[in-house]
């Protein structure tokens, strides 16, 4: 499905599930990373409009890489509490079939001489800044294939369970003979997943250049412990008191506390570890005050890194799944995961939830909402 068909289907669900006049939206701020062909030229605006949204309505792509739809969440909150908005739609898409990881590079250099410069034993592909940590973290293969075989069961029985229903809308895609066939839920969870079966796949990145330059790495890192493949895309709503009380809106959660920070490039995935210290001290609040985590799973090793360095229990950690089983759609992974916590803290009776993204270049987003 062409991605600003995909990412319309989210936008026109959310504006017909919770009943509001589109034409009350301030503007459309949206995620996606893959800013080339069909999710180019501000994909936000067209999306908005194949959702039959007025023209009045504007739109805003942004990209802070595999964070950019949770960023889109952030920026509309902010235009919120400014007073600059009364109402957004924050949203997220990638199709990742059609605008493969990395199309927008075109064989181009993305750094130029200085960062060049500042970084000269070089900068390296997340799936060798995945394996770094793994290698720092001490963390065996056998960890990573556990963890991953966890998220497929996690998600599985979330779908069992229903859990998943009300994040989910399906939607009709065209099949490999033309006709249509109703997609209703996450395509590449594999509930039968055990360790065992994980164990037997190559490692990913392997490569005798990577070997030669980085001897300590074990190379532990498979397409089993990491995130697939996928094509999705997500939206939420936000708003304020006043407007959400004077059109009848039942708000879900408050959008408490934001950070955005950077760590070093070369790891490139670790800033969620010092974002969670950050968002957690702006808020006021402990590890021990958070009901529910989502951090993405990039790869496995990011985080049990994470959780190694915070404490996290795991137990409250992606509890309904994560990318590995679920997927990372990139541009609408950050919005994905915001659904996913809100129904996961409304489902478990939680108060606080925390949501951490890793992004390509060494940066991170940390989200804290409050269920209400």
């Amino acid at each position: 499905m062409h991605p600003v068909e995909l990412h319309a289907h989210a936008i026109r669900s959310l504006v017909e599930r919770t009943g509001i006049d589109p034409a009350l939206v301030d503007d459309v701020i949206s995620g996606a990373v893959g800013q080339v062909g069909e999710q180019s030229m501000n994909t936000a605006r067209w999306a908005a409009l194949a959702a039959g949204l007025p023209e009045s309505v504007p739109g805003v792509t942004v990209d802070r890489q595999c964070g950019s739809s949770q960023q889109a969440i952030h920026f509309a909150a902010q235009g919120v509490i400014s007073g600059a908005y009364d109402m957004v739609i924050a949203s997220g898409v990638e199709s990742m079939s059609r605008v493969p990881m990395g199309s927008q590079l075109a064989g181009r250099d993305p750094f130029g001489p200085s960062v060049v410069a500042r970084y000269p034993e070089g900068l390296v592909p997340q799936g060798i800044s995945a394996e770094l940590i793994a290698a720092r973290w001490d963390l065996s293969r056998e960890e990573l294939d556990v963890f991953a075989a966890q998220s497929h069961a996690k998600a599985a029985a979330a779908w069992a369970d229903g859990r998943f229903a009300g994040e989910v809308v399906p939607l009709k895609v065209p099949g490999p003979d033309g006709s249509l066939i109703e997609v209703s839920r996450d395509e590449s969870v594999r509930p039968t997943t055990t360790p065992e079966v994980l164990s037997g796949l190559k490692p990913a990145f392997y490569a005798d250049s990577w070997a030669a330059r980085f001897p300590h790495i074990g190379w532990k890192v498979t397409a089993g412990n990491a995130s697939p493949i996928n094509d999705g895309a997500a939206a939420v709503l936000i708003t304020s008191s006043e407007p959400a009380r004077r059109l009848g809106l039942r708000p879900r959660a408050r959008l408490h506390s934001f950070a955005v920070l950077g760590d070093d490039p070369l790891y490139m995935l670790t800033a969620i570890i010092p974002a969670t210290a950050k968002v957690l001290a702006r808020g006021g609040l402990s590890l021990s005050d958070i009901d529910a985590f989502e951090v993405n799973e990039a790869f496995a090793s990011v985080v049990l890194a994470w959780q190694k360095e915070t404490g996290a229990d795991l137990a409250k950690v992606n509890i309904n799944g994560g990318a590995t089983s679920i997927g990372h759609p990139l541009g609408g992974s950050g919005a994905r995961l915001m659904t996913t916590l809100l129904s996961v803290l409304e489902q478990n009776g939680g108060r606080y939830g925390l949501q951490v993204m890793c992004e390509a270049g060494g940066i991170a987003n940390a989200t804290i909402v409050e269920r209400l």
